[in-house]
């Protein structure tokens, strides 16, 4: 794999890395790869977004239903076919294409911010 450029820490504090609970798993038959639109709470700050995550091959929905899970929440919002994506679902993509989840391993409250 080739590595990336270097960011600055100012870059890094760009990021709004948060923890959410999935609330809602739902299919999404149109999207070009198999994928799943997911509702996920962020607390009283930030509410439920919506985001569509390529997790088919590793997660069935009832796997997902109320998992904690790391997130981007301050990326601009995303059409997605009919979809309005409104995070970025973060995991660890292996050599098949196939992702596995970023998660804390405690449970914590939504909305806490990853450092």
């Amino acid at each position: 794999m080739e590595k990336k450029d270097l960011i600055s820490w100012p870059d890094f504090e760009k990021i709004d890395l948060q923890v959410g609970t999935i609330l809602e798993v739902n299919d999404f038959p149109t999207a070009r790869n198999p994928a799943y639109q997911l509702h996920i709470d962020f607390g009283s700050e930030i509410g439920v977004l919506k985001t569509s995550a390529q997790i088919t091959k590793r997660y069935s929905k009832d796997d997902l239903l109320n998992r904690q899970i790391v997130a981007i929440v301050n990326f601009p919002r995303k059409q997605i076919g009919k979809f309005m994506s409104e995070c970025l679902v973060l995991g660890a993509v292996g050599t098949e294409g196939d992702v596995v989840l970023l998660n804390p391993d405690f449970r914590v409250n939504n909305g806490t911010s990853i450092a």
